[in-house]
C-alpha cells in the first residue's frame, strides 16, 4: 500500500511536485535512493524483486506505482515494481510505453501507474483494474491530483485529508518556493485515522482500520507492516530536480536529497 499526491502543470515555479509514502513489511529488503548502476535512474529499489515504486531519469522522467487494495487470488504473478524502471529505460513516450503495458496488464496484479515525460508536458495513467469500465489509459489534466490503492482520485478519506492539507500550504505559500522536506515531514507523518464507516470494505474493518491513515503502522502475522519511506520529488521549470527521501533503516529513520539538472529540459 502507498498513498501519493502530486501537483501537475498547475503552479509557476513548480510543473511537477510529489509527495509519496511507501508502505511495505519491515522485513522485506530495500536499498535507499540513489543513482542506479548505469547512472541515469534515480530511486530507491526493492532488494527482493529488483523494481522500484519511485523513480526518476536525467532526461526528464519520472514514474510511480501503488497496488489496487483488492483480494489476492492466483499464483503469484509480475512484480509491479518491475513497470516504473522500464519506462525509465525505454525510448518510448508515456502514451506509447502505456499502450505496451495494457497488451500485458494481466500479467500483473492490480496496479496505478503514473508515467510522466516533463519535456513534453505529458502525464500518463495506466491501470489494470479500471473503475466502472472506463478506460484502462488516460491523460492526466493540470492540477493536484491523489492516488492511492483505488483509481486516480478517488476520495479515500486519507487521501482528501492529505489534498486538504496539502492545499492550505500551496494557498500560504503562493507562487513562491513550497518547502518540500518540511511538507513531506509534516503531511507524511500524519497517524489520524479514518472513520471506520467510511471505509472501502474490501478487507475486514480492523485491518482497513489500520492502513487508513497517511503514516502507517501495523503488526500482522506476516510481521511488521507500514510507512519505509517517505519522498518528495520537485522539478522546477529551470529544470533542477530534488529528490529527498526519509526512510527507515532498522530501528532508525535516515534522510538525504539527491539534486540534479534535468539532460533534456525541453519547454517545461
Amino acid at each position: 500500500m502507498c498513498i501519493a499526491l502530486f501537483l501537475w502543470q498547475a503552479h509557476p515555479l513548480y510543473p511537477f511536485f510529489l509527495l509519496h509514502n511507501r508502505d511495505e513489511y519491515h522485513s522485506r529488503p530495500t536499498e535507499p535512493v540513489a543513482w542506479w548502476d548505469n547512472g541515469e535512474i534515480l530511486g530507491g529499489r526493492d532488494g527482493l524483486a529488483g523494481g522500484a515504486w519511485l523513480a526518476c531519469s536525467r532526461d526528464g522522467k519520472i514514474a510511480f506505482v501503488t497496488n489496487v487494495r483488492e483480494v489476492a487470488k492466483g499464483p503469484r504473478l509480475k512484480s509491479r515494481g518491475d513497470l516504473p524502471v522500464r519506462f525509465l529505460e525505454s525510448k518510448m513516450n508515456p502514451t506509447e510505453f502505456a499502450e505496451e503495458i495494457v497488451r500485458e496488464a494481466h500479467q500483473y496484479s492490480g496496479f496505478n501507474l503514473i508515467l510522466v515525460d516533463l519535456s513534453s508536458k505529458s502525464m500518463i495513467y495506466v491501470t489494470n483494474r479500471p473503475k466502472d469500465d472506463k478506460v484502462l489509459i488516460s491523460e492526466v489534466p493540470p492540477g493536484i491530483h491523489m492516488l492511492s490503492n483505488a483509481s486516480l482520485d478517488t476520495p479515500w478519506p486519507k487521501a482528501v485529508l492529505l489534498r486538504s492539507n496539502f492545499e492550505k500550504f500551496v494557498e500560504k505559500y503562493g507562487a513562491g518556493e513550497l518547502p518540500a522536506e518540511d511538507l513531506a515531514n509534516k503531511l507524511m507523518t500524519d497517524t489520524t485515522k479514518a472513520d471506520k464507516t467510511t471505509l472501502p470494505g474490501i478487507y475486514s474493518v480492523e485491518f482497513e482500520y489500520s492502513l487508513s491513515s497517511i503514516f502507517v503502522q501495523t503488526n500482522t502475522k506476516e510481521g511488521c507492516y507500514g510507512t519505509r519511506s517517505i519522498s518528495a520529488v520537485s522539478v522546477k521549470t529551470s529544470g533542477e530536480v530534488a529528490f529527498y527521501e526519509k526512510y527507515l533503516e532498522g530501528e532508525s529513520w535516515k534522510e538525504h536529497t539527491v539534486s540534479y539538472m534535468m539532460e533534456r529540459m525541453g519547454t517545461i
